[in-house]
């Protein structure tokens, strides 16, 4: 089966992944996170890509971003993982390639399905692991402490008026949790390269490019009376 060309807009928030070659660990350690921050934030700059989220676990990074032009968000990933990898690979006395293949991408539209992006993000060290949050946005978002990486996102900006409110909000989201069905759904757009939204969203978004935007239902098509 022939590969889908990477689905990217320009303005849109894009739930994106990057994949360790063959599960490798991608960080050994603390060092290689902050050198992994530094890289994105340059390369974010320099692309003009807000990033809104971010996660650094042990063998993937997920990252919630939206790009200003066309072809930022492509520039941006493929010059982080080489800069990185680079890097990565003369530190540690290692030879060929740390990511498996290409990144992956989910775009999302702008209200329930972007905090639900973020909170996938954010959740994913474990909440109650204080020793894994500068690794990730969630101590941003919970107000914890100020991340100058992170460029709130419109659906942060709608849960409260005052940053206070916004946190307080964030909180009870995090509280309640993601379900296993929306979780789920969020995993497997951004490994699939799938849109999130609502139906009119991925209708206009259809419209605007040559590949689907969501997975086509199994089976045969119902037959025409």
């Amino acid at each position: 089966m022939a590969r889908l060309p990477r689905l990217a807009v320009a303005g849109q928030a894009h739930l994106a992944l990057m994949l360790g070659h063959s599960a490798q660990p991608v960080f050994a350690d603390d060092a290689d996170r902050r050198q992994f921050l530094a890289a994105l934030r340059e390369s974010a700059l320099q692309q003009q890509v807000a990033v809104h989220a971010y996660a650094l676990l042990p063998n993937q990074v997920l990252l919630l971003l939206t790009p200003d032009t066309p072809g930022a968000l492509g520039a941006l990933m493929q010059g982080l993982g080489r800069r990185y990898g680079a890097a990565f690979n003369r530190r540690h006395g290692r030879r060929g390639s740390l990511w498996a293949g290409r990144f992956r991408t989910a775009v999302v539209q702008a209200g329930p399905a972007l905090l639900e992006a973020m909170m996938f993000v954010d959740l994913q060290p474990s909440p109650l692991d204080s020793a894994a949050r500068p690794w990730s946005s969630l101590s941003h978002h919970l107000g914890q402490r100020r991340d100058a990486l992170i460029s709130d996102s419109s659906a942060w900006w709608a849960l409260g008026n005052t940053p206070f409110d916004r946190e307080a909000a964030y909180r009870r989201c995090v509280a309640d949790g993601l379900s296993t069905e929306r979780s789920t759904a969020l995993a497997d757009a951004v490994h699939k390269g799938w849109a999130l939204g609502d139906a009119d969203f991925l209708a206009a978004l259809a419209r605007q490019t040559d590949r689907p935007v969501q997975a086509r239902p199994r089976g045969r098509p119902p037959r025409v009376a």
